[in-house]
C-alpha cells in the first residue's frame, strides 16, 4: 500500500518542549496479536 498523508496520518505523542535525550523512565506499552500474555502474565499487580 502507498502512502498517503490524507489517510495516513498521526499527531505526535511527544511531550513539546520535553527532552527526549535525557536519563529517565519511560512506560512503553507493547500490543501484541489479540492480546495474549506472551511476555509475562500480571500476578498481584506486578509483571512476572
Amino acid at each position: 500500500m502507498a502512502y498517503d498523508p490524507e489517510r495516513h496520518h498521526r499527531r505526535s505523542l511527544r511531550l513539546r518542549g520535553y527532552d527526549y535525550t535525557q536519563a529517565d523512565a519511560y512506560f512503553v506499552t507493547i500490543c501484541l496479536e489479540q492480546r495474549r500474555y506472551l511476555l509475562g502474565e500480571v500476578i498481584d499487580g506486578e509483571i512476572r
